[in-house]
Parts: C-alpha cells; structure tokens; sequence
C-alpha cells in the first residue's frame, strides 16, 4: 500500500506524511450510515411535511381518467333542445293522452297565446287550403270544392276553436277582441262562393259564428262604458262593410251595434242629429278601448 502511494506522489514524498495522509483519507470516507442518512431526501423537512396521495386515491383518479366509453341516453333538457316544433306539440300530445290529469296543469301555464301567432297560424291553413286546389279548373266547382274539403274544414274548425279565447270573458280588452274579429271576418270572405248551394254552408256558418261573437263585444263593451252610447272609433264603419261583404249576414252584430249607440252612421257620414262626437265622448271612447275607463272616476268595470 505504502508502495503504491508512493509511486503515486513521487519519490520525493517522506513515508510518515504518506501514512498520515492515508490515514485521514480512510477517516473521511468512513463516515456512519446514519449520518449519511441524514443527508437523504427523505429526512428533508419540506418534503416530510407534504400529504401523500394514498393508494386508493391514485387508483381512483386513474380510473376516472381512463374509463372506457359507454353509449348512454341524452338528459331531458338536451334532448328537448333537438326537438321541432311539430315534434315537440306531438309529444305533448301524446303524455296528455296517456296522462289526462297533466291536461289542465299544461293549459295553465302554457304562455297565452297572442293575436300575432294566432293569427299565423291561422294563415298557415289558410295556405294550406289555397295550395290545395287543382291546376285548370275553376276554383269554385264542385270537383274543387271536393279536392280541397278536407283542409278547408281543418281552417273553419281552427276558427271556431281559436275564436273563443278572443271574447270576453276570457279576453278583457275590448280593442284585442275587435282587432282579432276584424282578421278572420276578412279571412272568412276570402272563402269561395262555391257552385253549388249545399258547399256553401260553411261559409254560411263561419259568418253566423263571427256575427255572434261581434255582436258579444259590442254588448260587453257598452256594459263597460256604463251605459253610455258610444260610437266606437271606427269600429262601427268597418262592421258595416263586413256586413255588406257577408252578404248582410252580420245583421246580429250590426242590431247589437245600432243598440249601443242608438244610431246607425251612414257611409257618408253621421246623422244629422248625431253629425259629431263631442270630445269628452272621444276620450271616453279611447278610455273603453284602452280598458282604463272609469278608473280614474271610481267606477267600477263591471262583470264580463
């Protein structure tokens, strides 16, 4: 050993300081295991200190990671948002047949229906039912009138199933139920007058039915108006040409009219007794059809 040292450090080199040197270089190698130990990273306080996942966790955020795929069935709220309108009105059909009891709740709190998609709906009928005619044949034969029956009883049925809910009582504003009686009296002329008598019938009806329900308005309208005779912006003109367009078939809502204001205007004009309407009529006028008459006054609006 004392030989190797030697040839290592040269010849030069005294022994004693060789052993010596050895001797403080096996000391510093010999150092014991705990105090190596010491000096691992284990022993670190830092890194003590922090949790360690256990088993269970790292097993368990492995399986969420890596999961096989499964087919499974959309959730109601998305699979509601794939649905069209028609499928969407179907499936509500359907529960409701099945289920009769969730009838009433759906009406409830269904959304009231307004003039516009009311109306919009009634024009899609009405669509259906012009598109529906043959090519080269006059529109009002008897061969017509068989090709396109089915839809035009589907857009009678629809205005007499939509009509009601625009009368009082279910509607309060006077000017929404004119507004609404006013559209469909003009779809109504629009319907052919048919060759043959007999077709006729549904025409015939369609004008006994609007009649009534004008002649209803005008009725719960001057209830409202406590009594007074009103003439009614306009309204009383635009009955009269219906009329004239029906074929004198609104005569019940025209009587009802001449009842309210107790004078008939021709159309040129007022009648010479009743030649103007005075403006405290003109705003009571306005305050009937906007439904805020008697407010103000402490008069009260009267059942429908």
């Amino acid at each position: 050993m004392e030989q190797a040292v030697a040839n290592t450090y040269g010849h030069g080199t005294d022994p004693s300081q060789l052993q010596a040197m050895s001797g403080r270089k096996r000391k510093a190698s010999e150092e014991p295991d705990h105090d190596r130990m010491s000096l691992s990273p284990t022993a670190s306080p830092a890194i003590s200190s922090r949790p360690l996942a256990s088993a269970n966790t790292r097993q368990s955020f492995k399986r969420t990671r890596t999961g096989a795929a499964g087919g499974r069935p959309l959730a109601l709220p998305r699979l509601l948002e794939t649905l069209s309108a028609d499928d969407m009105r179907q499936l509500l059909q359907n529960v409701c047949e099945q289920h009769p009891e969730l009838q009433q709740e759906i009406v409830t709190k269904a959304p009231r229906p307004s003039i516009e998609s009311t109306l919009q709906v009634l024009g899609r009928y009405e669509t259906a039912f012009r598109e529906a005619f043959p090519l080269g044949n006059r529109p009002t034969s008897d061969y017509a009138y068989n090709r396109v029956r089915h839809h035009l009883l589907q857009l009678i049925e629809s205005l007499r199933d939509y009509t009601p809910h625009f009368l009082p009582p279910q509607e309060t504003q006077t000017m929404l139920s004119l507004t609404y009686l006013n559209a469909v009296t003009d779809m109504i002329h629009r319907l052919p007058d048919w060759d043959s008598y007999q077709h006729q019938r549904h025409k015939h009806d369609a004008y006994d039915e609007i009649s009534k329900a004008w002649a209803l308005v005008i009725r719960e309208a001057s209830k409202r108006a406590g009594g007074f005779r009103l003439q009614f912006g306009g309204w009383d003109q635009k009955l009269v040409e219906h009329n004239q367009k029906s074929g004198e078939r609104l005569e019940e809502a025209v009587d009802e009219l001449k009842a309210s204001l107790g004078f008939m205007q021709s159309t040129g004009g007022g009648s010479g007794g009743e030649g103007g309407v005075s403006e405290e009529r003109a705003n009571i006028r306005q305050q009937l059809f906007s439904g805020t008459y008697g407010q103000g006054l402490g008069v009260g609006t009267g059942r429908w």
